[in-house]
């Protein structure tokens, strides 16, 4: 193909066509005559918008969310289900069942007993929901050496023994984990761009050199066709690097907070590489934490709080004051909300997930996924944000909404730059496009992934629906 015009599209508020040709955008205006070799799409007065960003996912996860046993509330019900489930699931090539998206409201708290009581035959390891547990059952327990490890987030019994449960223990349990073949990407990559998803920032933390060449192949071969910031690229990876390292991940575990010093000290290594940082807070507790050390480290331009679950109304100044971006998921109430209200203290229900309130302060704000710990489709999160339903059918501080425009815009914000100006089309720009079926004000009124009709990342088709 040596070109592409988009017919009759509706830009910025207008109807117009859109030439592209080499990745770029070429042109835009009435061009009454096709080229010569090019290929053309009616719009039919559809909206032409910029590619959506995902802020804050994890690649890899949502690879190996493919060959994992689903075990939360909307795959399995009750013990007896995922008892089920989990014994249809043959193991892997290691002898192993891995199993994702685990909630108590299943069948309660899980331990290694408890999970010895729903299969034993092999090792079992099921990852809570919240992505931050892992429970392992007896004989994966024995496998990874759990009762000899020293890793914090090992529970342990009154004994001194392993309760089968390892919180933010990923780097610690991979170590220990027969290796894996490194994941293909490609249908994560036609997955997002089935979304519009054109950009992606992978928000895991502490990558290895060898995650990040994968990551880099995965994205020259075009498996994983979106651009790509890393917010885990290891410290001292060139800013210049493909994929381009982004702010450093720094976790605020709420399972057992960093002790201050420390903390302070990663921050001003990170920023003395100039890298700002990306820290991982969900609690009211770590956003104090990290708001103190900021105080004292300064801050640097793109430092940004990643979920910002719960943030009292005291913090909002001192977020704007340090100039913080915010990168949230309100996604997480329509999925599972009700936990959310239930397992927090009413006087906390008004500073979970704020987005409103944020935007009226002008603090820089993106909305994002999490993926696969939260709801990929960016549809679903702006219509989220804009209704704060939880499944239950109560509303989440319904003073934090906001507009789908104003949602859909934290979507179309730059990859390095969260929450600034959205990108609009212009000569000259990327071709990283995101064709609508209808018009943006229907689009905006009834937000759908169905609604996409066509995505092109450098001007390539990489998602098209007649």
């Amino acid at each position: 193909m040596s070109g592409l015009l988009i017919r009759d599209a509706e830009v910025e508020g207008r109807r117009c066509s859109v030439r592209v040709r080499d990745g770029l955008v070429e042109d835009l205006g009435a061009f009454p005559v096709r080229a010569s070799g090019e290929e053309e799409i009616d719009a039919a007065g559809g909206a032409l918008l910029p590619g959506l960003t995902d802020h804050h996912l994890h690649l890899f996860a949502l690879a190996a969310a493919v060959s994992s046993v689903r075990c939360g509330p909307a795959n399995v019900h009750d013990r007896v289900a995922l008892r089920a489930a989990l014994n249809r699931a043959a193991p892997d090539r290691h002898g192993w069942v891995r199993g994702i998206g685990y909630d108590e409201r299943v069948a309660g708290p899980l331990d290694a007993a408890g999970l010895d009581a729903l299969r034993a035959d092999v090792p079992v390891r099921v990852q809570h929901r919240s992505g931050a547990l892992w429970v392992l059952n007896s004989r994966a327990v024995e496998r990874v050496g759990a009762v000899h490890g020293r890793h914090p987030g090992i529970e342990r019994d009154a004994a001194g023994q392993p309760t089968g449960r390892l919180w933010r223990a990923d780097d610690w349990l991979r170590e220990r984990m027969p290796e894996a073949a490194a994941p293909s990407l490609a249908a994560v990559g036609r997955r997002l761009a089935g979304y519009g998803i054109t950009a992606v920032t992978d928000a895991t933390p502490r990558l290895t050199p060898h995650s990040v060449d994968h990551l880099a192949e995965e994205a020259r071969s075009s498996r994983l066709p979106q651009r790509l910031l890393l917010l885990g690229a290891p410290l001292g990876t060139p800013l210049t690097a493909r994929p381009m390292p982004g702010p450093w991940k720094i976790v605020l575990a709420d399972s057992g907070l960093p002790d201050f010093t420390r903390l302070t000290e990663e921050i001003d290594a990170s920023h003395r590489l100039g890298r700002p940082v990306a820290v991982h807070s969900v609690t009211a507790p770590s956003l104090a934490l990290l708001l103190a050390a900021l105080e004292q480290t300064g801050g640097l331009p793109g430092d940004r709080v990643e979920h910002a679950a719960v943030v009292p109304a005291e913090a909002v100044p001192v977020i704007r004051r340090l100039g913080l971006t915010v990168v949230t998921q309100p996604g997480f109430l329509a999925d599972r909300g009700d936990g959310f209200l239930d397992g927090t203290p009413p006087h906390e229900h008004a500073d979970l997930y704020r987005c409103a309130s944020l935007l009226h302060e002008s603090i820089p704000l993106a909305l994002s996924s999490d993926a696969p710990y939260g709801p990929l489709d960016p549809w679903s999160v702006i219509q989220a944000a804009t209704t704060r339903h939880v499944p239950g059918g109560r509303i989440a501080n319904p003073a934090e909404r906001i507009t789908a425009a104003e949602a859909l815009t934290s979507y179309l914000s730059p990859l390095h730059s969260p929450g600034s100006p959205r990108l609009c089309l212009r000569p000259g720009s990327p071709a990283d496009l995101v064709l609508l079926a209808v018009p943006l004000t229907d689009a905006l009124a009834h937000p759908s992934a169905d609604l996409v009709r066509l995505t092109l990342i450098a001007g390539r088709i990489h998602h098209f629906r007649s």
